[in-house]
């Protein structure tokens, strides 16, 4: 029996792990902890060879030893009268879904109860009997069941549920004392009569289970180990720490313990950090042993008996920050305990949204009012005041302002258009009830940093709404809470939140160093705006992919402007307008390429339906009235004549309508605008010595002719066309300035233009694979209604996930398309893919394999699409 018998203790364990397969789980793990050099308590192990099979063994004779070497180390004696040893057995199975009850306190005998109760006391030496008594019924309990002795096994349920009463109330030890006789009637009669056969029974009755169970030669172990108190003497104390701080990630002990307390697992006491010198500095060593060997934070359980302290037990964090993961490993990594390859591959790309946006702290949440579900538009929390309207909310928001007043405002519409941009713009956050991931209001939320959700079932009506039959008023405080993974949520109240700080959080540095793991691959980032620019370049971004010029007109300062263009009716009337809208396109183009300092920037030339920017309420047609009275070179309007433009302009099916190229075509003079502006800037910066590499691109091309009138131009029937490069070249002649390269391509985003890529190609520098366009006209699916009725394909299994999330099988063998006969006819053609498929792992994959050279996403996708593409390029090598 003894070659079945394996102790362990700090720095001896069995150095054959082979050998570790016959101990279980508990087995290994207390055979590891002793090979890491870690304060644990002594043991040894019945390996499961034998453990099921003890019957007929003389159990004490060959477990002396062990217990001798035990007491040796401990400085208590099993049995002994004045400081006895006590004991707990830990059943250890091979597969985690077993699970047994906890055995404690054997060696607690007639003999022994009396020195034990000298340290801890009475009540708690008593109590402790309770606990004995409770395992071994247990056990007993387990026997019955599997004999099937139903009768047996009620009875003892009951015993047990009345045994944990007790040992849950505030019971005295007199009380304890009358309860243990009654007891003592269920256990053998020689049970408190020696700890040797206290500890044989035990041992026997387990191991009889065991055979019962079926759990045989190779399937548990038995693990004997000596017991120690934090309320053993004076100086004793228990408690419970992390390795390092589980919110920052801060590398310092955080947690408590409880001076003369036998454990501290229900209770908190005083800081860690407050614990004597000494203990201090033993904890500290074990908190980086175990967390070098884990290589992520853990949770300790430990007891200083008498002065010495024990490792009780360690565990894996469930509830920890993605901060405190991402310090942890840059810490690893700075001391070369784990290597480039580990760091970037041990966290998920969705993570990084926790510390890219606002998280709620959890504890300010408790006692609020809740709503659940909803479609994630943009993750993170948002706390502010409710307003219905864009103009109401921008009014709350100046007020604010000037009273030195709470700023934080939340808009809430059924759904959003572009003059709504300059309120999401200020808010915290936008509630909606039309579209999903892909719609208006989640994509705009997504491209300012903001949080977005999407619920179905917000009715709104004026200055009021209803969700889930609660009423909302203008004015009332809500919290957002929009994780990337479980249901999104709305709070009634204002919760605590907890901000991010990219510096401080790790990521930029965690950002470098999986920017040196990429290869050819890159990421590049959807922006408009210098701030945006600004923030995706420290995200690591390798250029701009889209720049939506539509979106810079959305301003509160422009967009009359731009309104006033779209309702002139003559030639001279839209020149107008368009000469000072170029004054501002030039300040931003000039923005962004000094930004970008030399990466690409592709700048989508306008590309959204015209009818899309004119007023869509009583306040902003009479803003926008009051802005063409006040303009000195233009005619007078009525709200009637604008109503008669909006209806002359409004569509059928707007998305495949007047827009894109195609509004380049019936007004090019839009696009020699944008044209002039972009060059305009561009030579600027050549002359203050700015490197700059513009990227040209057309929107919405469907065949080969369309790009080549609008890049080359065309003279037909007395009439001229003047393309982009003419108009280049006419304004590099008029401002003398030197030529720079510069390259045109083109948004594919519709299946005829992915099926004529090879056409296409002739014209085309590059292409960009606009796919939530290309989803839409694919599949047929409009991306801001398909909400309201995807539940129910969900259920019978229709389609596989959110398609504006998740690449469409037949989206991606367009692209594949597109790529193979593109690149056929132009061999040198980059590929990219820009839109928020472009964050999303899976679809990363995709693009890297099917040859495309980029992705492009929201400023604060950025970051997660870098580690999928570092990801994949290590999985790869």
């Amino acid at each position: 029996m003894k070659k079945n018998i394996h102790f362990f203790s700090r720095n001896s364990y069995i150095k054959n792990k082979e050998l570790w397969e016959k101990l279980g789980i508990r087995g290994k793990e207390a055979m590891g902890f002793a090979a890491l050099d870690l304060p644990i308590l002594p043991g040894f192990i019945l390996d499961s060879e034998i453990a099921a099979h003890l019957e007929n063994e003389d159990i004490s004779s060959n477990i002396k030893s062990f217990i001798k070497k035990c007491e040796t180390i401990t400085g208590k004696v099993f049995g002994d009268a004045t400081n006895p040893l006590l004991v707990k057995i830990v059943i250890s199975p091979n597969l985690a879904i077993v699970n047994y009850p906890a055995l404690h306190n054997f060696g607690l005998t007639d003999n022994t109860i009396g020195g034990f109760t000298d340290f801890v006391g009475e009540d708690f030496g008593y109590h402790e009997i309770l606990f004995q008594i409770k395992g071994y019924l247990q056990i007993e309990q387990k026997i019955a069941d599997l004999q099937d002795r139903k009768s047996d096994s009620k009875n003892l349920t009951k015993k047990i549920s009345d045994i944990t009463k007790y040992i849950n109330s505030d019971i005295k030890a007199e009380k304890i004392k009358k309860l243990i006789s009654e007891y003592k009637k269920l256990l053998p009669d020689d049970f408190y009569s020696d700890v040797y056969k206290q500890l044989e029974i035990v041992l026997k009755r387990i191991s009889f289970m065991l055979s019962l169970d079926e759990l045989d030669d190779d399937d548990a172990a038995l693990i004997v180990q000596p017991m120690v108190y934090g309320n053993y003497g004076k100086d004793s104390a228990s408690g419970q720490f992390f390795t390092r701080d589980v919110v920052t990630g801060e590398d310092k002990l955080s947690g408590w313990f409880e001076q003369n307390k036998f454990n501290s697992i229900e209770t908190k006491g005083k800081d860690i950090l407050k614990i004597g010198t000494s203990f201090l500095k033993d904890l500290v060593k074990v908190a980086r042993i175990v967390e070098d060997h884990f290589k992520e934070i853990r949770s300790i359980r430990f007891t200083i008996e008498d002065g010495r302290v024990w490792l009780i037990d360690q565990r894996p964090l469930m509830s920890k920050s993605t901060q405190s993961d991402i310090k942890t490993l840059l810490d690893l990594y700075s001391r070369k305990v784990i290597t480039k390859e580990y760091l970037i591959n041990a966290v998920k790309p969705e993570q990084l949204n926790e510390i890219l946006h606002p998280i709620i702290k959890p504890s300010s949440v408790k006692g609020f009012k809740c709503i659940t579900g909803g479609v994630a538009g943009a993750p993170g929390a948002a706390i502010g005041r409710v307003y219905f309207t864009t103009n109401g909310l921008i009014d709350a928001y100046k007020v604010a302002q000037q009273k030195g007043l709470d700023t934080r405002l939340i808009l809430c519409m059924d759904s959003t258009f572009a003059e709504d941009v300059k309120a999401i713009e200020v808010a915290t956050g936008v509630l909606s009830a039309e579209g999903g991931y892909a719609a208006h209001a989640s994509v705009v939320a997504r491209q300012y940093g903001k949080i977005s959700l999407v619920a179905d079932n917000l009715k709104v009506t004026g200055n009021k709404a209803t969700i889930d039959g609660k009423a909302l008023k203008e004015g009332d405080i809500i919290t957002l809470n929009v994780p990337h993974y479980g249901d999104p949520s709305i709070y009634f109240g204002e919760a605590e939140l907890i901000e991010p700080d990219p510096e401080k959080s790790g990521l930029l540095e965690f950002v470098k160093i999986i920017k040196s793991s990429l290869g050819d691959f890159h990421v590049r980032v959807n922006a408009d705006k210098a701030r945006d620019a600004n923030l995706a370049v420290k995200f690591g971004a390798d250029g701009i992919g889209l720049c939506r010029t539509e979106h810079m007109f959305f301003d509160s300062k422009r967009i009359n402007v731009f309104r006033r263009m779209i309702i002139s009716d003559t030639f001279n009337e839209r020149v107008k307008a368009l000469k000072k809208l170029k004054a501002m396109q030039k300040d931003d183009f000039y923005q962004l390429f000094k930004i970008m300092n030399g990466k690409e920037v592709t700048i989508r030339l306008l590309d959204a339906p015209l009818h899309e920017f004119l007023p869509h309420n009583k306040d902003e047609m009479q803003l926008f009235i009051n802005f063409m009275k006040n303009e000195k070179d233009a005619k007078n309007v009525t709200a009637k004549e604008i109503s008669e433009n909006m209806d002359n302009l409004r569509e059928f099916n707007p998305m495949l309508g007047h827009r894109g190229c195609r509004i380049a075509v019936s007004y090019p003079e839009i696009y020699e605008m944008q044209m002039e502006a972009i060059f305009e800037a561009i030579y600027k910066l050549k002359s203050e010595g700015v490197k700059v590499r513009p990227e040209i691109m057309i929107p919405l091309i469907m065949n080969e002719d369309e790009l080549k009138l609008i890049i080359y131009g065309k003279k037909i029937e007395g009439q001229t066309y003047k393309g982009l490069k003419q108009i280049e070249l006419d304004l590099r002649k008029k401002l003398k300035a030197p030529s720079v390269p510069y390259r045109f391509g083109t948004m594919i985003e519709l299946p005829v233009a992915a099926l004529a890529a090879g056409e296409i190609a002739k014209y085309a520098d590059f292409f960009s694979f606009g796919t939530n366009d290309l989803t839409q006209t694919t599949i047929g699916l409009s991306r801001d209604d398909y909400t309201s009725f995807m539940p129910d394909y969900t259920l019978f299994d229709i389609i596989d996930g959110n398609p504006f999330i998740k690449l469409n099988k037949q989206v991606k063998e367009l692209v594949q398309t597109a790529v193979r006969r593109g690149s056929m006819t132009r061999p040198g053609l980059t590929k990219g893919l820009c839109g928020e498929h472009g964050a999303v792992p899976e679809n990363i994959k995709f693009c890297m394999e099917a040859g495309l050279d980029y992705v492009s996403c929201s400023v604060f996708s950025v970051p997660i699409a870098l580690l999928a593409v570092a990801q994949e390029t290590i999985k790869e090598k």
